[in-house]
C-alpha cells in the first residue's frame, strides 16, 4: 500500500517530539539518532520459488526479527499475517512481493520524519531530495535516498550552514579555522560534527 502525502504529513507531525529530538546519522559516536536502517533479507540464494516450506518460514522470521528492531511497523505487520496463514503461498507472496511493497511503506514514513524535520531546520537540499523521492514513490527511489541520497543533501546543506558561520564578522578566529577544517575535509561526517559539537568545543575552550 503506498501511502498518500496527507498520510505520510500524518505520520511525521503525530511523532513531532520525537522528530525535534532527532538529527542525521552519519558517523559513529555522534549524537544523533535517526539513523537509516538497513531492511531484512532472506538471507539465503535459494530462489524463492525453490524454497522447502521450512525454509520459507524461517527467511520470513529472519525479516521479521529485523524489521522488528527497525520498527518497521509495515514489514512487522505483513510478515505477521504471512506467518498467521501459515501456506506457503502465502509465505511466498511475502517474499516475492510482499515484502517490498511493505518496506516502501515504512520507508516512506522514515522519509516523511526525515522531511519534517528538515523542513523546521531549512535545510533546503534535503527537502528537496526527500520530496523527489516522494514523489517518485518507487521502493528503489526511497530506498536509494535513504541510502545516499539523504547523506550527500545533508552535507549540502551542513555545508551552507558552515558558509553563514564564517560570513558572520562576529565570528571569532578559533571557531573560524575549525569551520575551514570542517570544509577542507568536506566529509558528510567532517562538516555535521563541526554543527554539533566542532563548534561548541571551540567556544568553551
Amino acid at each position: 500500500m503506498r501511502l498518500t502525502r496527507t498520510a505520510l504529513t500524518v505520520a511525521a507531525t503525530a511523532l513531532t517530539p520525537a522528530l525535534l529530538l532527532s538529527a542525521p546519522a552519519f558517523a559513529e559516536g555522534t549524537s544523533t539518532t535517526t539513523a537509516v536502517a538497513t531492511p531484512a533479507t532472506a538471507a539465503t540464494d535459494t530462489p524463492v520459488g525453490d524454497m522447502s516450506d521450512d525454509d520459507l518460514r524461517v527467511a520470513v522470521l529472519r525479516i521479521l526479527g529485523t524489521a522488528q528492531q527497525n520498527n518497521d511497523k509495515a514489514v512487522v505487520r505483513a510478515a505477521n499475517a504471512a506467518l498467521d496463514d501459515g501456506s506457503p503461498e502465502a509465505l511466498r507472496a511475502f517474499l516475492e512481493t510482499g515484502y517490498r511493497q511493505a518496506q516502501a511503506e515504512d520507508d516512506a514514513v522514515a522519509i516523511a520524519r526525515i522531511l519534517y524535520l528538515a523542513q523546521q531546520n531549512n535545510d533546503k537540499a534535503v527537502v528537496r531530495a526527500a520530496n523527489a523521492a516522494l514523489d517518485d514513490g518507487s521502493p528503489e527511489a526511497l530506498r536509494a535516498f535513504l541510502e545516499s541520497g539523504y547523506r550527500t543533501a545533508q552535507a549540502e546543506d551542513d555545508r551552507v550552514a558552515i558558509f553563514r558561520i564564517l560570513a558572520d564578522p562576529a565570528t571569532s578566529p578559533a571557531l573560524r579555522a575549525a569551520a575551514e577544517k570542517a570544509l577542507d575535509d568536506g566529509t558528510p561526517e567532517a562538516l555535521r560534527y563541526f554543527l554539533e559539537h566542532g563548534r561548541y568545543e571551540v567556544d568553551a575552550s
